[in-house]
């Protein structure tokens, strides 16, 4: 939408009406992801490191900013923008999600923004939309993948990230004979396991997840490695690292790695940037995710699989104006009357 030679106007948009648009819509959701994470992979897209406000007196606690810029030849696709999301894993102590944020959409015509999103719910919806692309991709070939509704599951992590996963992937065909829970505090995963269909397993251990699980989806907010032993994934399970500070070094380098972009996920202290720390090069990555939709990677199923994905901020982008677009379509945008003031570059002061 280009404002150019006309009056700017600015929306906010809250999570409740996000959260109207995105209800239902996974399908719809992993398809922008999908069209992003193809744009990204053709050289459509501006997506520059994030960068992290962290705090000494809360070592814990972490403010991100991603910005980003999707553009092509599409033009209803076109945006600039930027997501500013906060982590702060106190707050599940005093009942409240651990993230926050807002997401900013610009207009690629004049710079000018236009719009403000609630953005936890993007956040998560484009996250658990990048985990269900990457097990419907990433599972082809894989003999305990092979049958949707035959393989085990395992989620490691229990709150809002691993709920919209597998929200996505029922939405994409996945039933599962057994699903495995396991978290820090039992009574998170306990909850977590009365809220999911068929055999619901909660585990004492991580160990006893992974070695029962034929799919295995990380989502925690760990800080640093808490998997260290290859051995565990001798099996060869296909897993989902979405938080992406889980797995030690050596299991990095005992498995396939695929990536959603190599230079995002090799930084910040995650895994990955441990284990190219330890060895010196980049080697045990394999690839992207869009090489594998490309064509061009079919990892092998005789290894783990892991796959990274630091989170980019097109994929924000692509879902947040999806929901401006059909929140201005409803009719419904609260367009705040003035926002921009000062139009006129010539004007005296009075």
């Amino acid at each position: 939408m280009s404002q150019q030679g006309s009056m700017p106007g600015f929306s906010v948009i809250s999570g409740a009406q996000v959260d109207e648009v995105l209800r239902g819509q996974e399908k719809r959701v992993i398809d922008l992801v999908r069209q992003a994470y193809r744009a990204h992979g053709e050289g459509a897209t501006t997506n520059p490191a994030s960068y992290f406000l962290t705090f000494p007196d809360r070592p814990r606690a972490r403010i991100i900013a991603l910005p980003a810029s999707i553009g092509g030849e599409n033009e209803d696709a076109r945006v600039d923008g930027l997501k500013w999301i906060s982590s702060f894993p106190a707050n599940i102590d005093s009942g409240l999600p651990r993230a926050s944020g807002v997401l900013i959409l610009n207009d690629p015509g004049t710079g000018y923004p236009y719009a403000c999103l609630e953005t936890s719910i993007i956040s998560a919806c484009r996250t658990a939309a990048s985990a269900a692309l990457a097990a419907g991709l990433l599972s082809q070939g894989r003999p305990a993948l092979a049958d949707r509704s035959a393989a085990r599951i395992g989620f490691v992590g229990t709150g809002l990230i691993a709920r919209h996963i597998a929200g996505h992937l029922a939405a994409t065909g996945w039933s599962f004979a057994r699903t495995g829970v396991y978290d820090l505090d039992r009574s998170y995963a306990e909850r977590f396991a009365a809220g999911l269909d068929g055999d619901v397993t909660v585990h004492d251990s991580a160990e006893e997840l992974i070695r029962s699980s034929d799919l295995i989806v990380f989502a925690t907010v760990a800080a640093a490695p808490h998997i260290t032993d290859p051995a565990w994934f001798a099996h060869h399970p296909l897993v989902l690292h979405i938080s992406l500070r889980d797995l030690a070094p050596e299991v990095v380098l005992a498995s396939a790695n695929v990536v959603d972009d190599v230079d995002h996920c090799l930084r910040a202290g995650t895994s990955l940037h441990l284990t190219e720390q330890r060895t010196g090069d980049r080697a045990f990555v394999d690839g992207t995710l869009y090489d594998v939709m490309a064509g061009r990677l079919r990892p092998s199923a005789g290894r783990t699989l892991v796959f990274s994905p630091f989170g980019l901020g097109i994929l924000d982008l692509a879902v947040g104006k999806h929901v401006h677009d059909e929140v201005r379509r409803a009719g419904a945008l609260a367009v705040v009357d003035g926002f921009f003031h000062e139009l006129d570059r010539h004007r005296r002061p009075a």
